[in-house]
């Protein structure tokens, strides 16, 4: 599969690069970025996948997280790859920030014309992970998945489907429960189709009725975050864990709002909880 390098930086003894490729999923090209510390200079390293939310894109998380330093210690290659498909043609795309490109919400479309590109969920767990096990040294048998927003839905809801795939998961301020909130409402009926039915398969909070995840979900939320009592509920999906015994450290910050000031401030307990489980 050919890659293309777009660049690449020494970054903490390892490499921040930043890739496209065309896509067979989207039907596009997609871009993405992968940080490779230098333990992958002498074997293969765990790979851990971070979603990002709306508006975001590849190089949301390597410019503004401060997340390589730890994952050079740690011997964690980081993978990013973009929110959506772009430049689709599609029209209304790019009308909406919440929806569209830059909001592809992590789920396979099956509403014309959004279908015809709009796959990220088979991208995220299929197509994605096959580049970067064919082009970088990942052992792709010890891979976690992570985000924020938007980005920590589509992780939730990925990991959830897929335990043996990715067996480490957490989130910053996630919509745990988008067939609840404004923003999963005014995304899902365009990308699923009216029928409520074809939502659970996206929705963290009523994939737990179907299984756990074997290990434990680390999720932070800022108490000051503007989208808490609205759009995010992590109350929901508290009580959701609960009922059904999924193993869950849900973390409240007081003063903390829904920025990457927020991610930086505790991306190093995100990036050692997945080590943990990831060499365990």
């Amino acid at each position: 599969m050919t890659l293309e390098r777009i660049s690449e930086q020494r970054c903490h003894g390892g490499v921040q690069g930043f890739y496209r490729h065309h896509s067979s999923a989207c039907g596009l090209p997609m871009r993405f970025a992968v940080y490779l510390p230098p333990q992958a200079n002498n074997g293969p390293v765990p790979v851990l996948y971070y979603l990002a939310g709306l508006t975001c894109s590849e190089e949301t998380f390597a410019i503004k997280a401060g997340a390589q330093r730890v994952a050079a210690e740690l011997g964690l290659a980081l993978v990013s790859p973009d929110t959506s498909p772009r430049d689709t043609g599609i029209g209304g795309a790019t009308d909406d920030w919440d929806f569209g490109e830059g909001a592809g919400f992590y789920l396979d479309a099956t509403q014309p014309p959004w279908s015809a590109h709009f796959r990220m969920y088979r991208y995220i767990c299929d197509e994605l992970p096959a580049v970067i096990a064919e082009h970088f040294a990942v052992d792709v048998t010890r891979s976690g998945i992570f985000g924020h927003s938007m980005g920590g839905h589509g992780a939730l809801t990925i990991a959830l489907k897929n335990p043996q795939q990715f067996r480490s998961v957490s989130a910053f301020a996630p919509i745990v429960a988008p067939s609840q909130v404004p923003w999963g409402l005014k995304a899902l009926p365009r990308y699923l189709g009216e029928d409520r039915a074809a939502w659970v398969s996206y929705d963290a909070c009523a994939l737990l009725q179907r299984g756990r995840h074997p290990g434990t979900i680390l999720i932070d939320q800022g108490e000051s975050d503007p989208f808490l009592a609205e759009q995010l509920r992590p109350e929901l999906f508290e009580a959701a864990c609960a009922a059904t015994g999924q193993s869950l450290r849900l973390r409240r910050h007081s003063g903390y709002d829904h920025s990457y000031w927020f991610i930086q401030s505790f991306i190093e307990d995100h990036l050692r909880h997945h080590a943990a489980e990831l060499t365990a």
